[in-house]
């Protein structure tokens, strides 16, 4: 943040870091918050924030402009819907591809008993990541901005659909990815989630992104708040697919007015029409297959909350190929199987910070779980 002096003001006495129990003000901030409170988005896309934003914006050779902000909508659409044995699951919308990637997922799954399978063994990991290896290849080849790019969500969230995957599904050895299939940029990690039910039952799942810690480290001259830097979300350049990662395909390129894509995935499980369970994560790509093993841990393995969230997990994303493990689920004997199998296999520090609630509607008990994953977390009720 060395280079923007209202960032060193904001976070910092004159460049030197706060310690531990000092107290952090941030006055234009508050002000912020203030008038977006009085004046609705007016209060932030118009007047003083908003020149606020444009000053910043000429004075570092930024692009927007008072007309972008003015012309700004924000969209709220309908989620989508997916179940899965008794539950039922809605989940984000594109352009997240979190909900549509979840439901394709858990159908391909649906088609086979896991209570056949011991959680965390070979066959399990691989059964899991070939889902998965689905669901990231069409989540490459399809998914955007859905206010330019038409897609399939409907299709990729059918039985119909999971069923002919099933019928492809390599049971005893590693699926290929292939960059002439499609891909992906990397994302970062640096998003935040949160899960509420107040006492009425009304549940909501938030999930919220600057992209990378701090965002791009710019923060905004007299409005106090940090300028996120979501552009890497957008696909890097037409064709440019790689076994690394990089994807370059359509849907998601950079254009005037679109929203790049995302891998949110705020999700509520409801049972019988009634809540059961709030889930979510930050982690990049990671998020969509935390929440998936959370749901599983669930649904198939009827874990606790707290058993659900604090297992060991694993995530494949269709391109880098490898099945990546935390720790904790990295035994000799899963790797050893794994790589029998035909995955390479790669060690990862941790997978997501989920923080997530089980209602149990017998006892009318709500059960908070915050991923010991995350020092900053915390589960609690009134």
């Amino acid at each position: 943040m060395k280079d923007y002096p209202a960032s060193q003001a904001a976070f910092s006495h004159q460049g030197i870091p706060y310690e531990s129990g000092e107290i952090l003000r941030q006055p234009d901030l508050a002000a912020t918050l203030r008038r977006i409170q009085e004046h609705g988005r007016d209060g932030f896309y118009r007047g003083i924030t908003a020149s606020f934003i444009v000053d910043a914006m000429n004075k570092n050779g930024g692009l927007i402009t008072e007309s972008d902000l003015t012309q700004y909508q924000a969209k709220e659409r309908p989620p989508v819907r997916g179940t899965y044995r008794s539950f039922e699951i809605i989940g984000m919308p594109p352009p997240s591809s979190g909900g549509t990637a979840i439901i394709e997922m858990l159908n391909i799954l649906e088609a086979f008993d896991l209570h056949d399978f011991e959680h965390n063994e070979t066959s399990y990991v691989h059964l899991v990541t070939e889902a998965m290896r689905c669901a990231f290849r069409d989540r490459a080849k399809y998914l955007g901005d859905p206010d330019f790019e038409p897609m399939p969500v409907k299709k990729l969230c059918s039985k119909e659909y999971a069923a002919r995957l099933q019928e492809t599904l390599p049971l005893s050895y590693a699926g290929q990815s292939s960059p002439s299939d499609l891909t992906e940029p990397a994302e970062s990690d640096e998003t935040t989630h949160f899960s509420v039910v107040d006492s009425d039952g009304m549940a909501v799942a938030v999930t919220y992104t600057l992209e990378y810690s701090y965002g791009s480290g710019i923060v905004v001259p007299g409005a106090g708040f940090i300028l996120n830097n979501e552009m890497g979300d957008f696909n890097a350049k037409k064709g440019l697919t790689t076994q690394a990662g990089l994807i370059g395909t359509s849907p998601n390129l950079a254009a005037p007015r679109k929203r790049m894509l995302s891998s949110m995935s705020p999700t509520i499980l409801t049972r019988d029409k009634e809540l059961y369970a709030v889930l979510g994560s930050p982690g990049g790509r990671t998020i969509i297959n935390t929440v998936l093993l959370v749901a599983l841990n669930l649904m198939d393995f009827e874990m606790s909350m707290k058993e659900a969230v604090e297992a060991p997990r694993f995530h494949h994303q269709w391109l880098p190929e490898a099945i990546y493990l935390e720790k904790k689920a990295a035994s000799p004997s899963l790797t050893a199987g794994l790589k029998k199998m035909g995955h390479p296999v790669e060690a990862m520090g941790i997978m997501g910070h989920a923080h997530c609630i089980l209602f149990d509607s017998k006892s009318g008990t709500l059960y908070g779980a915050a991923d010991p994953r995350d020092r900053d977390s915390k589960a609690s009720g009134l």
